[in-house]
């Protein structure tokens, strides 16, 4: 990965996603059709809408890789946030259909008898809470390396997912154990697991398309390097903003009042190199000039 760009990496391993979700998706079906198993029907659609969500990743990292233009003079990273908000709300649907699904099951369970799954579909659930979680770790640590808020929704889908399965196993098993309403009952929590993370993918988007500061932790050490700066007497102030998933940094240094402009200048210049080097996501850093309190007298 080391020598790939950041759309390289994405498409790389959105690639390996949709394939792997296209041939899960294909036998957790074919295992729910021949087993009876409602719940591994659901599992099998929420699979197949990874696929959906993966596409909508591909598209919005390509946009927001593309370079600034005259419309967009600041660049264009937030359109992978649109692309993560639209995942959220398929996501969202998704869960919310499988929930009804089981619902109406459980409703009408009085009236039309509920079947006892079969063997296959406890194997299917295995296999795809297996193949879901390797997934989930492949994808969020390239998410992590190239810092993707899309990629990281992405792989969050893949461990909604497993967690999915894992309730598809559950109910599977208690049916066949004589409590058949255990499996539309696995398709509420499954649909619990999947609107949760729609949720969360969603209001991390959303921060970072209305300014939200970064985490305390970058702020801190960004204020760290201010103050290790030659020159540097003081920091009075450190803002931060994230746009998409890059950050944007305003800090103001205080330095001797009665320093040559032309040496205050370039003790703004080493604490703005010094931050962007340290901090690889920071995009854009403005370094303002304060004199001392002490010059003023």
């Amino acid at each position: 990965m080391a020598n790939q760009t950041k759309e390289q990496i994405a498409m790389r391993v959105s690639r390996v996603s949709i394939a792997g979700n296209v041939l899960l998706s294909l036998f957790k079906l074919i295992a729910g059709l021949l087993a009876h198993s409602g719940a591994m029907v659901s599992d099998a659609i929420h699979s197949a809408s990874d696929v959906i969500s993966t596409i909508i990743v591909m598209i919005g990292v390509h946009l927001s890789n593309q370079e600034s233009d005259e419309d967009h003079q600041y660049g264009h990273e937030r359109l992978e946030c649109v692309a993560a908000i639209l995942l959220s709300i398929a996501l969202g649907a998704t869960g919310l259909g499988i929930g009804m699904s089981g619902l109406n099951k459980i409703i009408s369970a009085d009236e039309i008898p509920l079947v006892v799954p079969g063997r296959l579909a406890l194997i299917a659930a295995v296999i795809s809470i297996v193949t879901k979680e390797w997934m989930f770790q492949y994808s969020k640590r390239a998410a992590k390396k190239i810092q993707s808020s899309a990629l990281l929704a992405d792989a969050w889908h893949h461990r909604s997912d497993a967690l999915s399965s894992i309730g598809s196993f559950v109910g599977i098993f208690g049916a066949r154990l004589g409590f058949p309403i255990l499996d539309p009952v696995a398709s509420l929590v499954i649909c619990v697991f999947i609107v949760k993370a729609a949720f969360d993918i969603f209001r991390d988007a959303i921060g970072k398309m209305t300014d939200r500061a970064c985490d305390e932790e970058t702020a801190q050490g960004i204020l760290e390097i201010c103050q290790n700066q030659r020159d540097v007497i003081s920091v009075d102030s450190v803002k931060t903003r994230l746009f998409g998933d890059r950050i944007y940094v305003d800090v103001e240094i205080v330095v001797d009042g009665m320093m040559p402009l032309r040496q205050a200048h370039e003790a703004a210049q080493r604490t703005h190199d010094a931050i962007e080097q340290q901090f690889p996501s920071v995009k854009h850093c403005m370094v303002h000039v304060n004199p001392s309190e002490e010059d003023k007298d």
